[in-house]
């Protein structure tokens, strides 16, 4: 036997090898993919994605007495009752560079000062474009930037499985290559991502974002072809596009290590408000263990404001995790 086999990839290729005989696909090797072991039942902890105080956060960005910075953003977190904070990477300075370390310790002493933990953070990248180029170029920021996850002490980098500017859809950037061929390209992608985050302790989390995944299975076939202990779900609410967007939940709830709860199931503000408890529900019956980071967007609304959006979600979510306890 070859040395170099380790135990995991013997026992999965051996309890393959029937099925290669009866000429099952690839895509049947890839259900071995299984559930996040948990433990000791459910328990849920409210967190804030950044991405919230967009408007904000941009106007710091070039005017620092307008706005609001990361420290801020803490302040709030703390004030309001928030449990942790997941810090966009496009906030920091210097992005999409990974910021100094002087800048990432004052960041995590003043979260640890406010008794906030720093659940997650996040970049872009497109791993759907036909560009090898581009692919390398998102999987070395996520490698930088799970890094930068490490020394603040967050267990997760968000990455996308979505296409980006200049591309309006994966079909565009991919130059209309089949949906298996592209489906290859992020899990390659993720794959080398994730092995790069077990070395650091860090979790790969892959969003479904409206354009390659926008469904549950779409999800969990990638994370199946991906393979990879370090690499699992990020569980957007309001971006799987189907008639009932709460079964694609339920099915990659046992994969997720991260979420986005949106305040709507599509992130139009015409499109039918969460139904909080029943979401609980849901990641209840997973068995999840961990944060649960809510996410509001202006959504084009006029007279939206962060503050108020936010503390009203968060007073939703809490009353929702009471009710279901």
């Amino acid at each position: 036997m070859n040395p170099s086999l380790t135990r995991r990839s013997f026992l999965s290729t051996s309890a393959l090898l029937p099925f290669a005989a009866a000429g099952f696909s690839s895509a049947t090797a890839r259900a071995a993919y299984t559930p996040i072991p948990r433990h000791s039942g459910p328990h849920l902890r409210p967190s804030l994605n950044v991405y919230s105080f967009l408007e904000l956060l941009n106007a710091n960005a070039k005017d620092k007495t307008k706005g609001l910075d990361l420290f801020g953003a803490c302040d709030f977190c703390a004030k309001v009752g928030f449990d942790a904070i997941d810090v966009t990477g496009y906030f920091f300075p210097g992005y999409p560079k990974a910021p100094a370390d002087d800048y990432l310790i004052r960041l995590k002493r003043h979260a640890f000062n406010l008794g906030l933990a720093l659940s997650g953070t996040g970049v872009r990248n497109d791993f759907t474009a036909a560009n090898p180029a581009t692919r390398a170029e998102g999987v070395q920021r996520i490698k930088d930037w799970i890094e930068v996850a490490a020394k603040l002490g967050a267990p997760t980098v968000r990455a996308f499985a979505d296409s980006q500017a200049p591309f309006k859809n994966w079909q565009q950037a991919s130059n209309n290559a089949p949906r298996d061929t592209v489906e290859a390209y992020l899990a390659d992608a993720l794959r080398e991502c994730a092995e790069h985050g077990k070395k650091f302790g860090v979790i790969v989390a892959v969003q479904n974002h409206g354009d390659f995944i926008n469904t549950g299975p779409e999800h969990l076939s990638l994370l199946k072809r991906v393979d990879h202990e370090w690499c699992a779900a990020m569980v957007d609410t309001g971006k799987y596009l189907t008639p009932d967007p709460y079964a694609d939940i339920a099915l990659m709830a046992p994969y997720a290590v991260n979420w986005q709860i949106k305040e709507t199931m599509r992130s139009e503000v015409d499109s039918p408000k969460v139904d909080m408890k029943r979401l609980v529900t849901i990641i209840r019956k997973s068995g999840y263990r961990g944060y649960v980071p809510i996410e509001t967007l202006s959504m084009r609304r006029p007279n939206y404001d962060s503050y108020v959006e936010i503390t009203q979600m968060l007073h939703d979510l809490q009353a929702a995790i009471a009710a279901t306890a």
